[in-house]
């Protein structure tokens, strides 16, 4: 299912979720001007590679930088789009400094899952999708009665159809699940256990940062 938009109403304009949409897309456009070989450089210094992990602030800091880059057309669009339409709802309920950190320390703790998960591996890992599975975690939480409009697949065909939030998500959380669980002991290119771990911080997080109010 492919999200378009939700129901929710927000309160507040989403300064922070649209600049990150931006950087993001900015990120990306410098990464279509490097050469294969500067492009390689780049994701090596500032994506996170689990074998490079250490206590060090250089150590440390791949687990912010990565969350900025993509690998592809279709990865930072369905992550910006996820975004888009998950991540107002989030900031109107944190606020806009609280909704950055949280953002940032779900991205995190997302990465962090994908280096236990393979702790051996040089290939770095990149992308906002730990930290969106954040938002969604979150907004499992805060906007359970929230319908999705999203592009439905049956059979062959697409249909726009209202989805229940807890639907739309459980079954991406599902896959996400299934999906990490048979890339244990093969070469995934797909950071999985970000998707899940990024899920699970943005479940227990979010009541920690915010006002307990639901989405309207």
């Amino acid at each position: 299912m492919i999200p378009l938009k939700d129901t929710p109403k927000t309160r507040i304009f989403p300064y922070v979720n649209i600049s990150l949409i931006l950087f993001n897309i900015f990120v990306f456009a410098f990464q279509l001007m490097l050469t294969e070989r500067g492009l390689m450089l780049f994701a090596h210094t500032y994506g996170l590679v689990p074998i490079q992990v250490d206590a060090s602030l250089a150590g440390l800091m791949p687990f912010i930088t990565y969350q900025f880059l993509h690998g592809g057309w279709l990865h930072i669009g369905s992550n910006m789009l996820y975004l888009w339409v998950f991540g107002d709802n989030i900031e109107d309920r944190l606020g806009h400094v609280k909704y950055l950190v949280f953002y940032l320390l779900a991205g995190t703790l997302a990465g962090l899952a994908q280096v236990l998960a393979d702790p051996a591996s040089q290939t770095p890992i990149i992308g906002a999708s730990g930290a969106v599975a954040g938002v969604l975690g979150a907004y499992l939480i805060s906007c359970p009665r929230a319908r999705v409009i999203a592009l439905v697949p049956i059979f062959f065909l697409f249909t726009i159809a209202e989805v229940p939030a807890i639907i739309f998500l459980g079954l991406w959380f599902v896959l996400q699940v299934f999906s990490g669980v048979a890339s244990i002991g093969m070469n995934i290119t797909v950071a999985w256990w970000a998707h899940i771990g990024g899920f699970i911080a943005g479940l227990a997080l979010v009541g920690l940062f915010g006002k307990r109010i639901k989405c309207q």
